[in-house]
């Protein structure tokens, strides 16, 4: 999993390129983690074509601590099968939804 971070504004961007699974659910989760440290955060995944189990988890806890924190977590650009994942598990019901940064950015 490639992760490359930049703001826009206040919202950090955390574009993710590669698979979202066991191998690389730690990695990922510790790097977002963190980013939320600096503020809203943007969860980018064009270029994710697969999510597991363990990568739903993932973003569940970074979207659990930006509310502790009251801070913004939001994705966009998923892939068909991948947002077929997010639906079918209820995910988009728990994390916001957006099809392209700018929407993720606009929604705040």
């Amino acid at each position: 999993m490639q992760i490359a971070e930049n703001r826009e504004g206040a919202t950090t961007i955390a574009s993710l390129e590669g698979r979202l699974d066991t191998a690389t659910a730690p990695a990922t989760e510790e790097k977002l983690l963190s980013l939320l440290d600096a503020g809203p955060l943007v969860a980018d995944m064009t270029g994710v074509r697969y999510v597991s189990s363990a990568g739903l988890r993932v973003l569940l806890k970074a979207a659990k601590q930006a509310r502790t924190k009251g801070v913004g977590f939001s994705v966009c650009g998923l892939q068909p099968a991948v947002r077929e994942v997010f639906e079918i598990s209820g995910f988009d019901k728990i994390i916001p939804l957006h099809a392209t940064r700018a929407d993720a950015l606009a929604a705040g």
